[in-house]
Protein backbone atom coordinates (compact mmCIF):
# COMPACT_ATOMS: atom_id res chain seq x y z
CA UNK A 1 0.00 0.00 0.00
CA UNK A 2 1.40 3.40 -0.83
CA UNK A 3 1.89 5.60 1.28
CA UNK A 4 0.43 9.33 0.13
CA UNK A 5 1.43 12.86 1.00
CA UNK A 6 -1.81 14.93 2.45
CA UNK A 7 -3.36 16.39 -0.36
CA UNK A 8 -3.53 20.62 -0.52
CA UNK A 9 -5.91 21.95 1.93
CA UNK A 10 -7.47 24.35 -0.92
CA UNK A 11 -8.42 21.51 -2.78
CA UNK A 12 -12.74 21.77 -3.36
CA UNK A 13 -14.24 18.58 -1.23
CA UNK A 14 -15.55 17.07 -4.63
CA UNK A 15 -11.75 17.00 -6.55
CA UNK A 16 -10.61 15.41 -3.15
CA UNK A 17 -12.99 12.57 -3.79
CA UNK A 18 -11.92 12.12 -7.21
CA UNK A 19 -8.38 11.94 -6.23
CA UNK A 20 -8.65 9.66 -3.35
CA UNK A 21 -10.54 6.98 -5.75
CA UNK A 22 -7.86 7.23 -8.10
CA UNK A 23 -5.59 6.65 -5.67
CA UNK A 24 -6.91 3.27 -4.43
CA UNK A 25 -7.41 2.03 -7.60
CA UNK A 26 -3.42 2.77 -8.13
CA UNK A 27 -2.79 0.70 -4.77
CA UNK A 28 -5.25 -2.08 -5.98
CA UNK A 29 -3.68 -2.31 -9.32
CA UNK A 30 -0.13 -2.61 -7.12
CA UNK A 31 1.49 -0.57 -10.28
CA UNK A 32 3.98 1.95 -9.96
CA UNK A 33 3.95 5.17 -11.38
CA UNK A 34 6.17 4.01 -14.28
CA UNK A 35 3.90 1.17 -14.65
CA UNK A 36 1.06 3.33 -14.88
CA UNK A 37 2.52 5.54 -17.38
CA UNK A 38 3.03 2.66 -19.79
CA UNK A 39 -0.53 1.23 -19.37
CA UNK A 40 -2.18 4.64 -19.71
CA UNK A 41 0.34 6.71 -21.69
CA UNK A 42 0.08 9.39 -19.24
CA UNK A 43 3.86 9.77 -18.19
CA UNK A 44 4.91 9.04 -14.09
CA UNK A 45 5.40 12.91 -13.47
CA UNK A 46 2.27 13.43 -15.01
CA UNK A 47 0.85 10.84 -12.07
CA UNK A 48 2.17 12.22 -9.62
CA UNK A 49 1.02 15.14 -10.00
CA UNK A 50 -2.41 13.98 -10.40
CA UNK A 51 -2.40 11.95 -7.41
CA UNK A 52 -0.43 14.54 -5.50
CA UNK A 53 -3.83 16.93 -6.48
CA UNK A 54 -1.46 19.28 -8.21
CA UNK A 55 -3.23 19.13 -11.58
CA UNK A 56 -6.77 17.59 -12.68
CA UNK A 57 -6.32 14.99 -14.57
CA UNK A 58 -7.75 14.24 -18.26
CA UNK A 59 -10.56 12.31 -18.91
CA UNK A 60 -9.15 10.03 -21.03
CA UNK A 61 -6.70 8.98 -17.80
CA UNK A 62 -9.63 8.73 -15.46
CA UNK A 63 -11.46 5.90 -17.88
CA UNK A 64 -7.46 4.34 -18.42
CA UNK A 65 -7.60 3.99 -14.40
CA UNK A 66 -10.98 2.98 -14.50
CA UNK A 67 -10.52 0.06 -16.59
CA UNK A 68 -7.24 -0.58 -14.71
CA UNK A 69 -8.76 -0.61 -11.24
CA UNK A 70 -11.83 -2.61 -12.02
CA UNK A 71 -13.92 0.69 -11.21
CA UNK A 72 -17.53 1.50 -12.49
CA UNK A 73 -16.15 3.66 -15.42
CA UNK A 74 -19.84 5.78 -15.66
CA UNK A 75 -19.06 6.30 -11.92
CA UNK A 76 -16.08 7.73 -12.12
CA UNK A 77 -16.67 10.08 -15.23
CA UNK A 78 -19.69 11.75 -13.04
CA UNK A 79 -17.18 12.32 -10.50
CA UNK A 80 -14.64 13.60 -13.09
CA UNK A 81 -17.24 15.87 -14.73
CA UNK A 82 -17.88 17.63 -10.71
CA UNK A 83 -14.06 18.00 -10.12
CA UNK A 84 -13.67 19.73 -12.94
CA UNK A 85 -16.39 21.85 -12.74
CA UNK A 86 -15.12 22.81 -9.07
CA UNK A 87 -11.76 22.96 -10.39
CA UNK A 88 -12.65 25.80 -13.17
CA UNK A 89 -14.68 27.80 -10.60
CA UNK A 90 -11.41 27.65 -8.05
CA UNK A 91 -9.10 28.89 -10.96
CA UNK A 92 -11.63 31.51 -12.32
CA UNK A 93 -11.73 32.87 -8.47
CA UNK A 94 -7.71 32.73 -8.20
CA UNK A 95 -8.33 29.94 -5.76
CA UNK A 96 -6.92 26.68 -7.81
CA UNK A 97 -4.08 24.65 -6.87
CA UNK A 98 -0.87 26.16 -8.35
CA UNK A 99 1.38 24.14 -10.70
CA UNK A 100 5.18 23.43 -9.11
CA UNK A 101 6.90 25.09 -11.97
CA UNK A 102 10.35 24.03 -10.97
CA UNK A 103 9.47 20.70 -10.71
CA UNK A 104 6.96 20.05 -13.30
CA UNK A 105 7.27 19.67 -17.13
CA UNK A 106 5.22 21.26 -20.25
CA UNK A 107 2.37 19.61 -20.13
CA UNK A 108 1.27 17.18 -22.88
CA UNK A 109 -1.19 18.61 -25.78
CA UNK A 110 -3.37 16.51 -24.35
CA UNK A 111 -3.30 18.22 -20.83
CA UNK A 112 -3.80 21.61 -22.20
CA UNK A 113 -6.80 21.04 -23.42
CA UNK A 114 -9.10 24.21 -22.11
CA UNK A 115 -11.21 22.70 -18.86
CA UNK A 116 -14.67 23.92 -21.12
CA UNK A 117 -13.65 20.82 -23.69
CA UNK A 118 -12.70 19.20 -21.30
CA UNK A 119 -16.45 19.08 -19.81
CA UNK A 120 -18.24 19.21 -23.36
CA UNK A 121 -16.51 15.81 -24.18
CA UNK A 122 -17.06 14.44 -20.12
CA UNK A 123 -20.93 15.30 -20.94
CA UNK A 124 -20.94 13.78 -24.37
CA UNK A 125 -19.45 10.65 -22.64
CA UNK A 126 -21.91 10.52 -20.13
CA UNK A 127 -24.99 10.83 -22.03
CA UNK A 128 -23.13 7.81 -24.06
CA UNK A 129 -22.83 5.58 -20.69
CA UNK A 130 -26.80 6.33 -19.74
CA UNK A 131 -27.35 4.38 -22.61
CA UNK A 132 -25.17 2.17 -22.64
CA UNK A 133 -25.84 1.59 -19.22
CA UNK A 134 -29.57 0.81 -18.74
CA UNK A 135 -29.55 -2.76 -19.05
CA UNK A 136 -26.48 -3.01 -16.68
CA UNK A 137 -28.69 -1.03 -13.61
CA UNK A 138 -31.48 -3.74 -14.62
CA UNK A 139 -29.15 -6.57 -13.68
CA UNK A 140 -28.04 -4.52 -10.63
CA UNK A 141 -31.21 -4.25 -9.41
CA UNK A 142 -31.96 -7.94 -9.58
CA UNK A 143 -28.66 -8.36 -7.69
CA UNK A 144 -29.52 -5.90 -5.00
CA UNK A 145 -33.19 -7.63 -4.95
CA UNK A 146 -31.00 -10.95 -4.36
CA UNK A 147 -28.99 -9.64 -1.72
CA UNK A 148 -31.40 -7.88 0.49
CA UNK A 149 -33.54 -11.02 0.52
CA UNK A 150 -30.53 -13.02 1.86
CA UNK A 151 -29.85 -9.92 4.37
CA UNK A 152 -33.60 -10.41 5.73
CA UNK A 153 -33.11 -14.34 6.01
CA UNK A 154 -29.67 -14.16 7.37
CA UNK A 155 -31.19 -11.46 10.33
CA UNK A 156 -34.55 -13.36 10.65
CA UNK A 157 -36.18 -10.24 10.31
CA UNK A 158 -39.74 -10.65 9.00
CA UNK A 159 -40.20 -6.88 9.36
CA UNK A 160 -37.56 -5.86 6.89
CA UNK A 161 -38.91 -4.79 3.38
CA UNK A 162 -37.13 -7.14 1.30
CA UNK A 163 -38.34 -7.02 -2.75
CA UNK A 164 -37.64 -11.00 -2.98
CA UNK A 165 -38.85 -11.37 -6.43
CA UNK A 166 -39.20 -9.16 -9.19
CA UNK A 167 -41.44 -8.34 -12.13
CA UNK A 168 -41.04 -9.52 -15.53
CA UNK A 169 -39.80 -6.33 -16.63
CA UNK A 170 -36.98 -7.11 -13.99
CA UNK A 171 -37.96 -3.91 -11.62
CA UNK A 172 -37.74 -4.39 -7.80
CA UNK A 173 -40.62 -4.87 -5.74
CA UNK A 174 -40.92 -1.11 -3.97
CA UNK A 175 -39.40 -0.28 -1.01
CA UNK A 176 -40.99 1.22 2.28
CA UNK A 177 -39.90 3.98 3.79
CA UNK A 178 -39.59 3.79 7.37
CA UNK A 179 -38.98 7.63 8.48
CA UNK A 180 -37.49 8.21 12.10
CA UNK A 181 -35.37 11.02 13.22
CA UNK A 182 -32.30 10.69 15.39
CA UNK A 183 -29.93 12.90 16.91
CA UNK A 184 -31.61 15.88 15.02
CA UNK A 185 -31.29 13.93 11.61
CA UNK A 186 -34.25 11.68 9.10
CA UNK A 187 -34.02 8.81 7.88
CA UNK A 188 -36.23 6.32 6.22
CA UNK A 189 -34.36 2.64 7.64
CA UNK A 190 -32.20 1.73 4.27
CA UNK A 191 -29.22 3.89 4.85
CA UNK A 192 -27.15 5.97 7.49
CA UNK A 193 -24.94 7.31 4.63
CA UNK A 194 -24.30 11.22 4.88
CA UNK A 195 -21.64 11.44 1.79
CA UNK A 196 -21.80 9.08 -0.67
CA UNK A 197 -22.42 10.54 -4.06
CA UNK A 198 -25.50 9.23 -6.36
CA UNK A 199 -26.44 10.33 -9.45
CA UNK A 200 -28.14 8.59 -12.74
CA UNK A 201 -28.29 4.71 -13.22
CA UNK A 202 -27.19 4.23 -10.15
CA UNK A 203 -28.97 1.43 -8.16
CA UNK A 204 -28.99 0.31 -4.37
CA UNK A 205 -30.77 0.98 -0.73
CA UNK A 206 -29.08 4.42 -0.85
CA UNK A 207 -31.03 5.61 -3.69
CA UNK A 208 -33.77 4.30 -1.85
CA UNK A 209 -33.25 5.98 0.99
CA UNK A 210 -32.41 9.20 -0.59
CA UNK A 211 -36.11 8.57 -2.82
CA UNK A 212 -37.70 8.41 0.73
CA UNK A 213 -36.33 11.36 1.93
CA UNK A 214 -37.19 13.85 -1.32
CA UNK A 215 -40.55 12.32 -0.67
CA UNK A 216 -40.47 13.54 2.68
CA UNK A 217 -38.88 17.20 1.74
CA UNK A 218 -41.88 17.83 -0.37
CA UNK A 219 -40.30 16.57 -3.60
CA UNK A 220 -41.68 13.74 -5.57
CA UNK A 221 -39.17 11.59 -7.02
CA UNK A 222 -41.52 8.98 -8.44
CA UNK A 223 -41.25 5.31 -7.21
CA UNK A 224 -39.30 4.00 -4.12
CA UNK A 225 -37.50 1.35 -6.03
CA UNK A 226 -33.98 2.26 -5.62
CA UNK A 227 -33.31 2.98 -8.99
CA UNK A 228 -31.70 6.66 -9.76
CA UNK A 229 -33.67 7.72 -13.03
CA UNK A 230 -35.26 10.65 -14.39
CA UNK A 231 -37.67 11.20 -12.20
CA UNK A 232 -35.53 11.16 -9.39
CA UNK A 233 -32.55 13.63 -11.02
CA UNK A 234 -35.53 15.90 -11.83
CA UNK A 235 -36.69 15.62 -7.95
CA UNK A 236 -33.04 16.35 -6.99
CA UNK A 237 -33.29 19.14 -9.15
CA UNK A 238 -36.05 20.77 -7.60
CA UNK A 239 -34.74 20.20 -3.95
CA UNK A 240 -31.51 21.52 -4.48
CA UNK A 241 -33.14 24.68 -6.08
CA UNK A 242 -35.51 25.24 -2.96
CA UNK A 243 -32.46 24.92 -0.58
CA UNK A 244 -30.28 27.09 -2.28
CA UNK A 245 -27.75 24.27 -2.99
CA UNK A 246 -26.30 23.93 -6.76
CA UNK A 247 -28.30 22.26 -9.14
CA UNK A 248 -26.56 19.50 -10.19
CA UNK A 249 -28.77 16.68 -9.95
CA UNK A 250 -26.49 14.84 -7.96
CA UNK A 251 -26.90 13.81 -4.57
CA UNK A 252 -23.71 14.97 -2.48
CA UNK A 253 -22.99 15.99 0.85
CA UNK A 254 -24.25 18.96 1.05
CA UNK A 255 -27.60 17.58 -0.60
CA UNK A 256 -27.50 14.68 1.64
CA UNK A 257 -27.35 16.96 4.95
CA UNK A 258 -30.20 19.38 3.39
CA UNK A 259 -32.34 16.18 3.04
CA UNK A 260 -31.87 14.70 6.63
CA UNK A 261 -32.56 18.29 7.97
CA UNK A 262 -34.94 19.65 5.82
CA UNK A 263 -37.79 20.85 7.59
CA UNK A 264 -41.16 18.58 5.88
CA UNK A 265 -43.25 20.23 3.52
Amino acid sequence: MSRWKELPAELHPQVHQLIVRLRRLKDHSELSTRRLAVKTGYSAKSWQRYLNGRSLPPLEAVEAMARIGGDDPARLLVMHEIAAQRWAEGRTAGTGTPEDSSATPEPTPTERQPYGRVLRVAVAAGAVVTVLSVSVALLLAVRLTEARAQLARDRGDADVTTPATVSETLVPVIYTCRLEQRDARWYAGLSRTTDLLLSNTQVGLEVAEAQCLLRRAGTEPGEIDGIFGPKTRRAVERMQKQNGLIVNGVIDPPTWKALREVAPK
